[in-house]
């Protein structure tokens, strides 16, 4: 969008930044729910005077304003059609910090995990903790009030606030709220005192009432306070440019009672029960949330109930007394943390993993988080199984059991229009079942635009009526978020899934999760944005986002921008566009989200399908030839390996290789091996006796890293077997499919499969984790209708997982030492690593891999202009692990990659676990 009056405006008066191109847009046309609304620009302010500003300037121009966070909202309110606050960037510090008083105070766009970072040092922490905690902010839980599993001891965002400094639309002062309404908009006392009947009756009694305004917060008994009234908005009445919040103190330790149940019904029965006991948190969820093997007690449902103490003991003793009043199935008590953490991922990644249905088909929000009177929960979730039951629909329900609060996602058809009817339909009758129960519509997230609408059948047209005065008081020119709480739009309209195409598009892969089509793909992304989590830990997505901090280079805002190319709206070129080109070129193809997303978005694959469409019959950038045919290439260059080396060690030629093949000046070549893997393998006599097993020679294997293979085979033959190689050339096509060259990715597959001779069935060890991976993934899903290419996929092991299944009677050697180093990524994605740790733990090697990537990741980090996020990434978790390792320590890393990153960031040799196990052997 070229630059408008209003653009300029805010460009020449704000020091913050402000943009209102196609990409800026595109990234926040949505947030976690189904709606979508268009922007004009979006500005990041700096500071509370950019604030006044930005709100001044819109108000001249008659443009609307929605201030947004972390945008993990699930009713649409952080959507807008004006112009966007993004308070992430910039305005996210953390201003004071006081043990004393036990407060601290936050600009809105501080990350709610940071505050905690924060505050624990002194025992301390913000109570609230959505699952999204690693992501969402301050600003954003004050909109919509938000709570988390910790209620049930520590309360609402709402429980916790002490004071708000706001602005209005139209700038002028900054409003200091809190106790009194000394800063009240005018007539705001006068609103109160005239109604106070009304707001003395108007409200259930809940734990979870989130709908609405609240008003009650202005009545005088409690003392009015103006801070929680506007706490929950939703960004409708005035912008929070800084907080003074409340902390608690945290237990020393806790544990975790794990309750099964016959059904949900009766664990919910039973949680109002355990309140008496004081736990920290009483959740809840069914069998049909959990996907894989958890290791619950017996039961079709399970209570999480949290308690916590001065010591492991006493907390343990605390949660033991609660498994005993339980009237539940089986039970156990849970202290080991990284137990607890298993357990409570689970519940935390239920925003997505309710996205999909046990069947694959898709599942929506729109009725996440309403809440009931916890000793209603039963009846009412029986109530709600057979309303679901009546309108065809099906969802899975879990969530804060001991607060009455349900989350759930249900599969509506929200792409035809008889769909969009059925859910107007359900959800009209759903809050009549709510508001039956004395329940509020929204417990958590708020209404946005999926409920306000429904607000009069919770409260009454008077109470309604009164929001509407509300929000005049507070914003009489209607400029921030309309059409959300007061003058609600209708819950139907801008759906975000109206603007995709009719049809499925023409793609190379199968997408067989998706029933073939793209836009299903695409429409994974749900928004809860976990890839936007920035602390170091064990998951690898996502680590372009880690680097650069940029919405663009997440996981979400690639999907954003995939369906706004798709939607054709504000990105109007298709394939041909520059904006998901730029946004895709920064993805390491790590397949990290593959598995940590908890909807399974595989932005690699997505990248590869975008790149063969973007270049189709266009020169390609140059890293594309050089790396892409890396296997051509060194089949060409093995039997000048020797010249060619010494020709690389000429400075002069070094870069002109460099520069002819898009390498990054600051990059080393590699190596190439003097002899290769094959070659070594047809002059050697087999010493293994037992059952043959195809080893693969991949290409990093046979050219660059030759000892690897030749480590395999003595491990191999160790454990009495006999690998055996292809006996014409093979390749996986990996270096065809991380450049989007998947016509020629699949003529190399096709070749590879006519030239496999080995028996259906028989195991194939693939030492190089990308190719184990791309030949398990890409292969099939390149060529679904090859059964030859499943069959392949099926039998594809890692060597762990080979000797563990295939040899489980074999000891290796007894090596005792510390580790460090790289777990793959793709390992990670696509092949897991238990067969990896199990075997190094019976080798004696012990300490943990780094999680994250190494930063090199195949090509990518070869690439000229990739050299900063690529040491980045690095610098995340990998390097400053090496750092500290003691003399001594065996560096591992299974990956070429990781190897060569290790090598030419830290000038230190890693080792694939053949090779220290073959060293093992030769004692």
């Amino acid at each position: 969008m070229p630059a408008t009056d209003l653009t300029r405006a805010l460009a020449k008066a704000l020091h913050g930044d402000v943009e209102s191109d196609a990409t800026a847009r595109a990234l926040t046309t949505m947030d976690a729910s189904n709606y979508r609304r268009v922007p004009q620009a979006v500005v990041a302010p700096r500071d509370t005077a950019d604030v006044a500003e930005a709100l001044r300037i819109c108000r001249e121009h008659a443009t609307p304003v929605v201030p947004r966070g972390g945008g993990t909202s699930i009713a649409g309110q952080a959507t807008g059609t004006g112009v966007v606050l993004d308070f992430t960037r910039h305005m996210r510090r953390i201003l004071d910090l006081d043990p004393a008083s036990r407060t601290a105070v936050v600009q809105p766009g501080v990350v709610l995990d940071d505050l905690r970072a924060a505050a624990a040092p002194y025992g301390l922490t913000f109570g609230p903790d959505p699952s999204t905690h690693s992501r969402c902010t301050l600003g954003g839980m004050i909109g919509n009030n938000s709570c988390g599993a910790h209620s049930v001891a520590w309360g609402t965002t709402a429980d916790n606030l002490r004071s708000l400094r706001v602005v209005r639309y139209g700038g002028g002062e900054t409003l200091h709220l809190g106790r009194g309404l000394p800063d009240a908009p005018p007539g705001l006392h006068e609103f109160a005192a005239d109604h106070l009947a009304l707001l003395r009756t108007g409200f259930p009694e809940l734990p979870r009432r989130i709908s609405g305004y609240a008003l009650d917060a202005l009545l005088p008994e409690p003392g009015p306070d103006a801070a929680r009234a506007l706490c929950g908005s939703e960004g409708t009445l005035a912008v929070v440019t800084e907080a003074t919040v409340r902390l608690v103190a945290t237990p020393g330790a806790r544990a975790l009672a794990v309750l099964g149940y016959a059904d949900e019904a009766a664990a919910a029965e039973a949680a109002p029960g355990l309140l008496p006991y004081g736990p920290l948190t009483v959740e809840g969820m069914a069998a049909d949330l959990v996907r894989e093997p958890a290791g619950l007690p017996r039961g079709a449902a399970w209570l999480f109930v949290e308690t916590g103490g001065a010591t492991p003991a006493e907390a343990r003793a605390h949660a033991t007394r609660i498994l005993r009043a339980a009237d539940a199935l089986d039970g156990t008590v849970v202290t080991d943390p990284a137990a607890m953490r298993t357990l409570w991922r689970i519940r935390e990644d239920a925003a997505g993993t309710a996205t999909r249905m046990p069947d694959g088909t898709e599942a929506w929000p729109g009725w996440e988080d309403c809440a009931v009177p916890p000793a209603r929960l039963g009846s009412y979730l029986r109530d709600f199984r057979a309303l679901l039951a009546e309108h065809g629909l099906n969802g899975t329900p879990y969530g804060h059991f001991g607060e009455g609060c349900i989350h759930v996602r249900i599969d509506f058809d929200l792409l035809t229009e008889d769909g969009v009817a059925r859910f107007r339909r359900f959800s009209e009758d759903q809050a009549d079942l709510v508001v039956a129960h004395g329940g509020s519509l929204s417990g958590e997230h708020g209404d946005g635009q999926a409920r306000a609408e429904l607000l009069p059948r919770m409260y009454g047209d008077e109470m309604v009526g009164l929001f509407t005065r509300f929000k005049d008081l507070w914003d009489p020119d209607g400029g921030l978020n309309p059409g959300i709480l007061a003058r609600p739009a209708r819950l139907d309209e801008n759906l975000r899934f109206a603007v995709l195409p009719g049809r499925p598009v023409d793609v190379a892969f199968g997408y067989p999760h998706d029933g073939g089509d793209f836009s299903a793909a695409v429409r994974r992304c749900v928004g809860v944005a976990k890839c936007r989590t920035q602390k170091p830990g064990p998951d690898v997505m996502c680590p372009s986002f880690r680097a650069t901090g940029e919405e663009a280079h997440s996981t979400r805002g690639r999907a954003r921008l995939l369906h706004e190319m798709l939607a054709g709206e504000v990105i109007t070129d298709g394939w041909r566009s520059t904006e998901v080109r730029d946004a895709l070129d920064l993805c390491l193809s790590c397949k990290g989200c593959r598995t940590d997303c908890p909807v399974g978005v595989d932005m690699a694959t997505y990248k590869a399908e975008f790149l063969q469409h973007h270049y189709k019959g266009r020169p390609r950038p140059a890293a594309h030839y050089a790396m892409g045919g890396l296997p051509r290439w060194l089949r060409t260059a093995a039997p000048l390996a020797g010249l060619l080396n010494a020709l690389a060690r000429v400075r002069p030629l070094a870069a002109l290789a460099r520069r002819l093949g898009g390498i990054d000046p600051h990059r080393t070549l590699p190596v190439l091996a003097r002899r290769t893997f094959r070659s070594w393998v047809r002059t050697r006599r087999a010493t293994g006796a037992g059952p043959d097993v195809v080893l693969w020679p991949d290409t990093f294997t046979d050219h660059l890293s030759p000892e690897v293979g030749r480590a395999a085979v003595r491990v191999l033959e160790a454990a009495g077997r006999t690998p055996v190689l292809p006996r014409r050339g093979v390749c996986c096509g990996l270096t065809y499919v991380s450049t989007g060259r998947l016509d020629a990715a699949r003529a190399v597959m096709r070749r590879t499969l006519d030239r496999l001779d080995h028996a259906p069935g028989t195991p194939v060890v693939v030492l190089e984790p990308s190719c184990a991976a791309t030949l398990r993934t890409d292969l099939p899903e390149l060529l679904p209708d090859d059964p030859r290419a499943a069959r392949l996929a099926a039998s594809v092991r890692t060597l762990a997982q080979y000797l563990e299944e295939y040899a489980p009677d074999w000891t290796p050697p007894r090596l005792d030492r510390r580790i460090v180093g790289q777990t793959h990524c793709h390992q990670h994605a696509v092949l897991g690593d238990a067969a990896e740790r199990r075997l190094r733990e019976k080798a004696g090697l012990t300490g943990e891999l780094s999680g994250g990537c190494c930063g090199l990741a195949g090509n990518f980090g070869f690439e000229k202009g990739h050299w900063d996020v690529s040491v980045a990434c690095a610098e995340d978790q990998l390097l400053p692990s090496v750092r500290a390792a003691e003399p001594g320590t065996e560096l591992l890393a299974d990956g070429f990659s990781c190897r060569t990153q290790l090598d030419q960031l830290a000038g230190r040799r890693a080792r694939h676990l053949a090779e220290v196990l073959a060293e093992g052997l030769d004692g």
